[in-house]
């Protein structure tokens, strides 16, 4: 090869890198340490902030299910993927920089700009998944997407270090860290703009076409064709479950630590870092192994070990375990998700790899809209039923008590952290069928020509 060649490849693959690392800035400071918690916490309070801080998150996945299956089409037929993400990037930047002016209360403006931030930061991820095709070979791929996801856990530790002082000043200091995380974020993700390459040619507009009727026929095309490709179907099936238990963990991970273990601010930064730290390991880890032996042993398992280590916070109340079952949990959580993202390249045909990150985005979206309600509902009626017992509790020894003052009789707090558990428990129960599921894809061959024609 070339030296100029490989120069350029790699520089293409680290541009691609230093996306991950900055969206990653994202995720750590407004899905995990920093936002969820203050507008669970501060913005609304108590049981209420963690069911509107799940319905934020389904509307926004929501959005992005509907959207990403005709942007991956018109992206495939346009060569687009780089303007996308140009596009969905820059409105996650803006919105996540104006949660700066969220303050207590301010319930509508702190769902509305966090929901704009999160479509622009999901639908961005899915052209950035698809770029990896463009930056990787069959026989890199699953090592590259491990790199990237490492890298980018790198990224998500920096910035929390960069806010630690922030958070420290005190909560009124706390908005500063949102316009941190999107400068961060934008900055991280020039790079990728200016230099990743796609590599597939644009197709010429029939006449009489333009490109959104055309995007429409072809993902009509590509709906009815997909039927061929029945082990990307079932594996699309299997990621649909497994992934909601994913996307639970990464909208309420900080809500379980702060409420459960009573974690602190500075806590929860430092149990993000651990998470990150041990993220960025399982995602190497685990994406050398799916290159070396097998992409669908690999998910398998990081999902069964993911499993055993959630089943852990059921028995212990100890700030110290939790960080241990944390380093753990986020270990084989990136595992399963990086090793995820490389299995579509293995699994699409490659004249149709945006579209089908497109139809895997619909299950990865989806999850992201079903997991987090389910969580909601169940957390919000396990929370008044335990409330309801001990109001009824009240009432059954004093009868001249009212039921309104038996309710404010009430400690709430044992509540929420009763009803956490039975979220827990969901969240264990999509990683279970979604790994069982998964057993019914046929296996990844070692040879490389062999998995992109597996299905």
């Amino acid at each position: 090869m070339p030296k100029k060649t490989e120069s350029i490849q790699r520089r293409s693959k680290w541009s691609w890198y230093f996306y991950d690392f900055g969206n990653s800035a994202y995720a750590s400071i407004i899905l995990l340490a920093v936002y969820s918690p203050f507008f669970k916490e501060t913005v609304v309070g108590g049981a209420k902030g963690t069911q509107l801080w799940s319905i934020a998150v389904g509307v926004a996945a929501a959005i992005v299910a509907v959207l990403s299956p005709l942007l991956g089409t018109i992206a495939d037929f346009t060569r687009f993927k780089k303007q996308f993400l140009v596009i969905f990037t820059s409105l996650s930047v803006v919105f996540t920089g104006l949660l700066f002016f969220v303050r207590v209360g301010n319930v509508f403006i702190g769902m509305f700009f966090f929901i704009l931030a999160e479509v622009g930061y999901r639908a961005g991820q899915l052209f950035y998944d698809a770029l990896l095709t463009d930056v990787s070979t069959s026989e890199t791929i699953g090592t590259i997407s491990g790199n990237g996801w490492a890298f980018g856990m790198i990224g998500g530790i920096l910035a929390l270090v960069i806010v630690i002082p922030v958070t420290l000043i005190g909560d009124h200091m706390t908005p500063f860290a949102f316009p941190i995380a999107a400068l961060f974020f934008l900055f991280s993700a020039i790079p990728s703009f200016l230099w990743v390459k796609e590599r597939k040619k644009a197709q010429g507009i029939p006449a009489g076409q333009n490109v959104l009727s055309m995007a429409f026929k072809n993902l009509a095309e590509t709906f009815r064709s997909i039927k061929e490709y029945k082990e990307f179907s079932k594996y699309t099936i299997s990621f649909l479950f497994y992934n909601n238990a994913l996307m639970m963990l990464m909208g309420f991970a900080a809500i379980i630590g702060g409420t459960l273990f009573g974690l602190s601010q500075m806590e929860l930064i430092i149990f993000v870092v651990i998470l990150q730290v041990a993220g960025a390991l399982g995602a190497l880890v685990f994406g050398k192994v799916a290159d070396r032996y097998s992409g669908k042993a690999s998910a398998l398992v990081s999902l069964l070990l993911l499993a055993f280590s959630l089943f852990g916070l059921f028995l212990t109340t100890s700030k110290p375990l939790f960080f241990v079952i944390g380093a753990f949990a986020g270990a084989f959580m990136s595992a399963a998700q990086t090793v995820s993202r490389s299995l579509v390249g293995q699994l699409a045909p490659p004249e149709h790899v945006t579209e089908f990150y497109g139809f895997l985005s619909v299950a990865g979206s989806a999850s992201s809209v079903v997991g987090p309600l389910v969580f909601g509902a169940i957390t919000s009626a396990m929370n008044n039923w335990h409330i309801n017992k001990q109001v009824d509790g009240f009432l059954s020894k004093d009868s001249s008590l009212t039921r309104e003052l038996a309710l404010e009789m009430v400690d709430k707090l044992p509540a929420e952290k009763y009803s956490l558990l039975w979220g827990i428990a969901s969240i264990v129960a999509f990683v279970v069928i979604g790994g069982f599921l998964f057993l019914l894809v046929k296996p990844i061959y070692a040879n490389k020509k062999q998995e992109t024609n597996v299905a």
